[in-house]
């Protein structure tokens, strides 16, 4: 026990007289070299981009996966080999689709080329926003905090849920009758 209590206080001991040993090295580093900023604790990250210069992400929405690659163009949108007045017709899906660039300001200024598999049209179109999300946070890491604070990097994982036996749908009962 008695050795325990020695060697704290030559830890004690050690603690105070670092400071003043340090002190006049400290001094004349100071007179030699400006001190540096100590460096940001997150790095930021890094911009990933194909040999074709490209940004590639995958989006998924219930049941629908979609592979996404954005590049510097003209706005087009590219969807299963189709322009996406084509494959998505109604006009609140194409919205739907085209919510990231205009969160980020980016409106016209990439191309988007995706396949979509799976899913009805608006989860196909709920996939697509999510991997051009994913894709634009990539090409462009600046913008992962607008992007990120609007909701589009987290799966929308709202799904229809399944049906139970015993009843009529999932939470639907069968009629029912006294006698």
């Amino acid at each position: 026990m008695s050795d325990n209590r020695q060697s704290l206080s030559d830890l004690a001991d050690l603690t105070a007289a670092a400071p003043v040993a340090a002190a006049p090295a400290a001094a004349s580093a100071e007179t030699a070299a400006p001190v540096q900023p100590a460096a940001p604790t997150m790095p930021l990250r890094q911009q990933e981009i194909d040999a074709l210069g490209r940004a590639y992400a995958t989006g998924r929405r219930k049941d629908a996966v979609a592979r996404v690659w954005i590049k510097p163009g003209s706005g087009k949108v590219t969807v299963n080999g189709r322009d996406q007045e084509i494959y998505f017709a109604r006009p609140t899906l194409r919205l739907v689709i085209n919510q990231p660039f205009s969160v980020t300001d980016r409106v016209g200024s990439y191309d988007v080329i995706a396949t979509v598999k799976g899913g009805g049209l608006s989860g196909q179109a709920g996939a697509v926003k999510h991997g051009i999300s994913q894709a634009l946070t990539k090409y462009e890491p600046a913008l992962r905090s607008a992007v990120k604070a609007e909701g589009f990097l987290t799966r929308d994982s709202r799904a229809v849920e399944r049906k139970k036996y015993g009843k009529a749908k999932a939470r639907k009962s069968f009629q029912f009758s006294k006698r």
